[in-house]
C-alpha cells in the first residue's frame, strides 16, 4: 500500500492532530481461448537503458534520488527496463490482459552477467489506475518511485526483476482490480513470470532458475499467496520475503469493524469490496447495503481512478478517513465508536469515524453481529489464533476465504515490517504468521527456515545480521519526526519509512540463500 504519495495530499492535517482499502467476460485485444501467461507484445518495448554511472548520476540528481542511493548503495549493474503485456485472467477467471516491468542488470561485472535469479515482486495498494513500475522516467507517474526503487535495490546488484502491475492496472481491460483475491492475484503473479520468461532470450537476458518472491503491503500478502500456489503445484520457491502484509485477513477485517480503523481504509475497503463481489457475487445486492447512501451509486466502479485521489476526496465522492459514524450502530458499542483503548492509538484509530463515513451502520452491525455468534481466534481477544470456522456474514466468508494461514513453507522465508505500523498492523499479521510457523505450534517450520525481521526493534547485539538495516531505519524515522514532527514519521511509515529497509533486508536474505545453495 504505497501511502507516501496518497496520505501526503490530504491526510496531513488529520494525521497532524496525533501530534498535539465491473469487468467484461470477452476482453477486446485478448481472443477467446488465449493460454494464460502469453506473451502478448514481442519484443516488449524497453523503456529505459542505463548503465551502472548513468543510473547513479539520474539518482543523484533529486533529494528522493539520493536517498534512495543512500540506501540501496552505488549501482553494480546497468538496468534494462521493458514494458511486458501477457494474457491472464479476473476474479472470475474472466480473460484479460495485464502489464508488467521487467527489469534487466547489464554490464561486465560477474554480477551483472550470466543466468541471473529472478525477483518476481508485487506491488503495494494503489488508487490510480494509470499505476506502470516500467515508465520510471517521470517520477511523477502513478508507479514510477516505486519501479525505480526496484530497480536501483535489485536490478541495479544482479536480480532480474520481474514486477507486475496487476490486472485493472495501467493498460489492462478489466474494469476492476481483484484486490486481495489470493487465488486471481497469485495467477497473476505467475502469469507475468510465465511471460517474462518467454521474453528473456530475446532480450538476451537469462535465467537461473532461481525464484525468489517477494512484495510490500499488498504485494506481500500477493507475494505470499504466489509462494503458497507455487508450493501447492510442486513448482520451485528458492526463497521469499513477504513484507508488512494483510496477511491474517480475516482478523484483520474482525479488528477494523471492532473500530481499529487503519490510515488508508476508506481507499482500501472499496476495493476490497468490489472485488469480492465481482469474485463471490455475495456481498451485497445493492450497494447501499454496505456503503453510506452519499457514496452507494458510484462506489462500485470508482477505484482504481483514473483521476488522482486528492480530486475523489474534493468531490466528494470518496471520504478521507471515515470509514465508520461516530453514532453507534446499537446499543452497547459506544465503547469501540470508536475505542478509547490502548490509549496511544486511540487518536489513530479516531480518524476513522466521522460524521460522514462510507460505510453503512447496518453494515457494521451485522458483521459485529456475526462476529460475536462466531468469533475469530484472535479479534477481540487471543484463542486459536485462526479465522472463525464458519463465519455467516459474506464478507467474513469473503476474508475467510483469502486468509493466508492454512499452509505451512517449505522454502526459507523472511517476514519484514515494521511493530508501529499504522496501516497494517504487524503484530496481527506478521505476528499471527510467526506464532504459527514458529515452535512449539505444530505448524511451525523446520527450524532456521523463517526468519521475522522488525525494522522498528533495537540491535539485538554484534551478531544480529540486519543491525545496519535497524540502525538506517532508526536515522529515516528520526529524520521524518524532526522534520514534520511525529504525525509524519506516522503517515509515512507504512508506504515511505518500512519498504526501503525490508528491501535491503530481503537483498541480504536472499543473497544468503543464494550462497549456501539451498
Amino acid at each position: 500500500m504505497h501511502w507516501r504519495s496518497i496520505w501526503q495530499l490530504g491526510v496531513i492535517p488529520a494525521v497532524l492532530a496525533l501530534a498535539a482499502c465491473g469487468g467484461e467476460d470477452d476482453e477486446p485485444g485478448v481472443q477467446p481461448g488465449t493460454q494464460r501467461g502469453l506473451l502478448l507484445q514481442s519484443p516488449p518495448p524497453r523503456t529505459l537503458d542505463a548503465s551502472a554511472p548513468e543510473l547513479q548520476a539520474r539518482l543523484g540528481t533529486t533529494p528522493a534520488g539520493r536517498e534512495l542511493l543512500a540506501q540501496a548503495g552505488a549501482p553494480v549493474c546497468g538496468v534494462q527496463v521493458h514494458s511486458i503485456e501477457y494474457a491472464t485472467v479476473g476474479a472470475r477467471g474472466e480473460q484479460t490482459n495485464a502489464t508488467a516491468a521487467l527489469m534487466l542488470p547489464r554490464g561486465s561485472g560477474a554480477a551483472c552477467t550470466g543466468p541471473r535469479p529472478i525477483l518476481l515482486y508485487g506491488h503495494g495498494t494503489d488508487p490510480e489506475r494509470a499505476y506502470n513500475q516500467a515508465e520510471i522516467s517521470d517520477l511523477t507517474r502513478p508507479g514510477a518511485a516505486a519501479g525505480l526503487q526496484l530497480a536501483a535495490t535489485f536490478a541495479a546488484h544482479g536480480y532480474i526483476v520481474v514486477a507486475p502491475n496487476y490486472a485493472g492496472y495501467d493498460r489492462s481491460r478489466l474494469g476492476y482490480h481483484p484486490y486481495l483475491v489470493a487465488d486471481q492475484q497469485s495467477k497473476d503473479m505467475v502469469d507475468a513470470l510465465t511471460a517474462a520468461r518467454v521474453a528473456l532470450p530475446a532480450l538476451e537476458a537469462r535465467d537461473s532458475g532461481q525464484l525468489l518472491l517477494s512484495g510490500n503491503s499488498q504485494g506481500g500478502y500477493v507475494a505470499l499467496a504466489t509462494h503458497r500456489a507455487l508450493q501447492a503445484a510442486g513448482l520451485h520457491v528458492t526463497a521469499s520475503a513477504p513484507m508488512s502484509g494483510p496477511y491474517a485477513l480475516a482478523s484483520y477485517g474482525d479488528a477494523i469493524f471492532h473500530g481499529r480503523v487503519p490510515l488508508g481504509s476508506t481507499v482500501f475497503t472499496p476495493l476490497l469490496v468490489t472485488a469480492y463481489q465481482q469474485a463471490y457475487g455475495r456481498i451485497y445486492r445493492q450497494p447501499d447495503e454496505v456503503y453510506a447512501p452519499r457514496y452507494a451509486p458510484h462506489m462500485a466502479a470508482l477505484l482504481p481512478a483514473d483521476v488522482p485521489l486528492a480530486q475523489l476526496w474534493r468531490q466528494g465522492r470518496l471520504p478521507v478517513s471515515a470509514l465508520f459514524s461516530t453514532t453507534p450502530p446499537a446499543r452497547g458499542l459506544e465503547s469501540i465508536t470508536p475505542p478509547t483503548t490502548p490509549l496511544a492509538q486511540a487518536p489513530l484509530f479516531a480518524l476513522g469515524f466521522g460524521p460522514d463515513p462510507l460505510l453503512s451502520n447496518a453494515q457494521r452491525l451485522a458483521y459485529l453481529e456475526d462476529a460475536a455468534l462466531r468469533p475469530d481466534g484472535l479479534v477481540p481477544e487471543r484463542t486459536t489464533g485462526m479465522p472463525a470456522a464458519m463465519p455467516g456474514h459474506p464478507m467474513r466468508q469473503a476474508l475467510k476465504a483469502n486468509d493466508l494461514r492454512d499452509w505451512v513453507p517449505r522454502r526459507p522465508m523472511l517476514l519484514c515490517g515494521g511493530q508501529a505500523d499504522p496501516t497494517v498492523f504487524f503484530a496481527l499479521n506478521t505476528g499471527a504468521l510467526q506464532a504459527l510457523w514458529s515452535p512449539p505450534s505444530p505448524a511451525a517450520m523446520p527450524p532456521g527456515m523463517l526468519s521475522v525481521l522488525d525494522v522498528d526493534a533495537p540491535i539485538s547485539g554484534f551478531n544480529d545480521p540486519y543491525a545496519d538495516v535497524k540502525a538506517g531505519f532508526a536515522l529515516a524515522k528520526a529524520t521524518a519526526a524532526a522534520q514534520g514532527g511525529p504525525a509524519a514519521a506516522l503517515l509515512l511509515y507504512h508506504g515511505a519509512l518500512v519498504p526501503p529497509f525490508c528491501h535491503l533486508a530481503a537483498r541480504s536474505f536472499f543473497a544468503r540463500v543464494l550462497a549456501s545453495g539451498e
